[in-house]
């Protein structure tokens, strides 16, 4: 397919999305599914014109004048791709498959020397604006910058699992991918993200990574993850374990020594644990599946309990843009009760002395400092542990917010999604 046709099919997926309000993924593998003659390529270029137009959705409809996928689309392919006004309506003359070409209108807001001159800030940040002052008070004087850097494509990044191998092996073996080490975590590597229609690796497939040598995770969750402390011989509880991605990190800190139990309260988002602990030699890991009283015996026991808390994803907008759009401040209100409900039950397996670990994958006020400082006001027994030497250690302490609840890494300051993290340990 040439430009034209994939700009076509980047309007057809956009209009699926929103008159059928469904996810992005799911309406670009129905577009892949019914057009079987474009190649990979052309769905992978597809998709990042579907994306790049949902990150920026707020900057190009102003630009534009509409936030219809036509709109869109073809702002992607000027103001971030590069192209044109007047090669668009040369490619779209000569192909049966191109959208039809552009009106004056479109030519002179393509063609303006600053689209966003008059733009409200949370526009050029490209932000819902009822986010913004939940934003100001997470993110401080860097909420512009930080919006616009959610609104840019994420790296591939890597983890490299240390029971079976260690980052100069995982590199060479990626080397054809240009894979680099990470420039904060120790066992981190990352694939840059590429521009325009460029194709991310499918690394899974790699030897390595069926052979267990590492594991995808942004090096934003491989820091957290890190900072969360777990250490050898400890009992560690990962409360919400998902899939498993932060109890691989801390089984491989943890070097096999110690016991972690991994518990979620879905079946369906820990089933593909168990595959992955096989994968990555892990020998110190109890999965605990959901059931009445599956964790009673851990109660007051627990050296380290480990709550990656749900929340809105919006440390994640970088990789899911459409739910950036979605988004309400009554979902959010939603979150912030159901995280309050599981620090209660967490920090009732914490054994005096020991240590509860709170983390989110978002950069909202509420979700982060706020639900800590209220934990805090209500269990005063648990005080705040000083992440600064952590952080000293990985060289990444002026690259974070840090603050008097916890650590907030984030896509301008640190490259990575953003995340939450905050150490909280109780009292002997």
């Amino acid at each position: 397919m040439r430009l034209p046709g994939r700009l076509s099919a980047a309007i057809e997926v956009l209009a699926d999305v929103e008159t059928r309000h469904r996810p992005v993924a799911e309406a670009l593998k129905a577009w892949g599914l019914n057009n079987r003659f474009a190649g990979a390529g052309d769905r992978a270029a597809i998709g990042n014109l579907v994306y790049d137009a949902l990150r920026k959705r707020a900057s190009h409809a102003y630009a534009m004048g509409s936030d219809g996928p036509r709109a869109l689309v073809l702002a992607v392919a000027v103001f971030d791709w590069g192209t044109t006004p007047e090669e668009l309506n040369d490619l779209f003359a000569g192909d049966t498959h191109a959208p039809e070409v552009l009106s004056a209108d479109e030519v002179r807001r393509l063609s303006a020397s600053d689209p966003l001159a008059d733009a409200p800030e949370h526009v050029r940040a490209d932000l819902p604006e009822w986010a913004v002052p939940s934003l100001r008070q997470s993110l401080g004087a860097f909420w512009r910058e930080e919006g616009r850097a959610m609104a840019g494509r994420p790296a591939l990044d890597l983890r490299v699992n240390t029971l079976k191998s260690d980052r100069e092996r995982v590199l060479r073996t990626l080397e054809r991918v240009q894979a680099v080490a990470a420039d904060i975590s120790p066992v981190g590597v990352r694939i840059a993200s590429g521009d325009r229609d460029s194709r991310t690796p499918n690394v899974q497939a790699d030897e390595g990574y069926l052979k267990g040598w590492f594991e995808v995770q942004d090096q934003g969750s491989q820091i957290v993850a890190l900072l969360a402390g777990a250490q050898p011989g400890e009992q560690v509880l990962d409360l919400c374990a998902g899939a498993g991605g932060k109890t691989l990190a801390m089984a491989a800190a943890m070097g096999n020594k110690g016991q972690i139990f991994a518990y979620d309260s879905d079946r369906h988002r820990l089933a593909p644990i168990y595959d992955r602990l096989k994968r990555n030699g892990v020998r110190n890991v109890q999965v605990r599946a959901p059931g009445s009283g599956a964790l009673d015996d851990l109660t007051g026991k627990m050296d380290r309990v480990v709550i990656d808390a749900p929340c809105t994803g919006a440390g994640t907008w970088r990789r899911r843009p459409d739910a950036k759009w979605k988004l309400t401040a009554e979902q959010v209100a939603q979150r912030v009760g159901e995280q309050a409900a599981i620090l209660e039950e967490g920090m009732r397996y914490v054994k005096p002395g020991g240590t509860l670990v709170y983390i989110t994958c978002s950069v909202l006020h509420e979700e982060n400092a706020a639900q800590v400082e209220a934990f805090r006001a209500a269990h005063p027994a648990f005080a705040q542990v000083d992440l600064a030497p952590a952080l000293d250690a990985l060289g990444a302490r002026e690259r974070v917010h840090l603050g008097r609840q916890g650590v907030l890494l984030t896509p301008h300051k640190t490259g990575t999604d953003g995340f939450f993290v905050s150490v909280l340990r109780k009292a002997p």
